[in-house]
């Protein structure tokens, strides 16, 4: 008897926004969307300091600099 085994990714390969959401699309093909309104430092921020994000731990996580926020993506799933 086999066994299928499903690798679920936490890591993210891209982000991008919507007016009040943040979407993150994973590695192994999910979309992740969360709302801004969780992060009030992002909710806060302009449309420029959204987009001046990186990735940390190779896609485990996002850091905006400019805004000093940090998101992992294991603690949102």
């Amino acid at each position: 008897m086999s066994t299928l085994t499903i690798s679920k990714s936490r890591k993210a390969i891209d982000l991008s926004f919507t007016e009040d959401k943040m979407i993150f699309l994973l590695e192994d093909g999910r979309e992740l969307s969360i709302p801004l309104e969780w992060f009030p430092k992002l909710r806060s921020a302009t449309i420029k300091q959204l987009k001046q994000w990186r990735f940390i731990g190779d896609g485990e996580g996002i850091h905006w600099s400019e805004i000093d926020e940090d998101v992992s993506i294991e603690n949102l799933l």
